[in-house]
């Protein structure tokens, strides 16, 4: 029995991921620091397919050792597709940003993401099918004002991603990376960054996504043999692309 783990599948693009999964019968895992609402995601996919298998993992994975932990928890399963989905965001200049918030997320954004992928590759590197897909972000191809610590979080994933998608090419690794790079979407992303109780995208962004809408591209990147599934932050239109950053290959003696 094959297994796709999500992290960060309590709310927003993570939630409507494991749904969209779901909906092509795969079995899940799924990971984040609130029970309840994995637990009323099961409930959902239940209800969806009863036959499906889903596994939950209650964790914050802005603690490094929790991450080696939940990866240990896992294996006894078969993994086919990893998505590292879990992070969030900040608004604030950099003199002024909370540096208590920002130890947090680079842990998440950073930290988290790289071991997990590590340890995934590592184990799955030429396994058939396997994938690895991480949540970039239109951020993490262009800089955003107030948001610079956040974005090079994301430059970090997205080039991170890339370099591995290369590398595993070049090694003809059957494991595939990707990287998936939303624009502005509905979720509890702008709460998280700017520390509020509410946001209402309606009238305060004049162009976003729904979550849902995330998820179809996200298997539309699953589906195709693209690397990089990037929102345009002009049109919003969804695309996918070879890697975009420069890549220096290695030097052959």
């Amino acid at each position: 029995m094959k297994y796709t783990v999500i992290t960060g599948a309590s709310s927003g693009i993570g939630y409507e991921t494991a749904l969209a999964f779901a909906s092509r019968e795969k079995n899940l895992i799924i990971v984040a620091r609130r029970k309840e609402k994995l637990e009323d995601l099961k409930s959902e996919i239940m209800q969806m397919n009863p036959n499906i298998d889903v596994i939950i993992r209650t964790t914050d994975l802005s603690v490094t050792e929790n991450v080696y932990r939940l990866y240990e928890s896992l294996q006894e399963f078969q993994i086919e597709t990893w998505i590292n989905n879990a992070g969030f965001g900040n608004f604030a200049s950099i003199a002024d940003q909370h540096l208590d918030k920002i130890e947090e997320m680079l842990h998440l954004n950073i930290e988290a993401l790289t071991l997990l992928s590590s340890l995934y590759v590592r184990d799955y590197l030429n396994v058939e099918g396997s994938q690895l897909i991480n949540v970039s972000s239109g951020g993490g191809y262009t800089l955003v004002a107030d948001a610079i610590t956040y974005c090079a979080t994301k430059f970090y994933v997205s080039s991170f991603t890339e370099g591995l998608a290369h590398e595993l090419n070049e090694q003809g690794a059957k494991m595939k990376a990707k990287v998936l790079a939303p624009a502005a979407t509905e979720t509890e992303f702008a709460k998280r960054s700017m520390d509020v109780e509410d946001f209402d995208y309606n009238g305060a962004i004049p162009k976003f996504h729904t979550a849902k809408e995330m998820a179809g591209f996200m298997l539309d990147l699953y589906d195709s043999n693209q690397v990089v599934g990037i929102v345009d932050g002009i049109t919003y239109e969804f695309e996918l692309k070879d890697p975009i950053f420069n890549y220096a290959a290695r030097f052959k003696r």
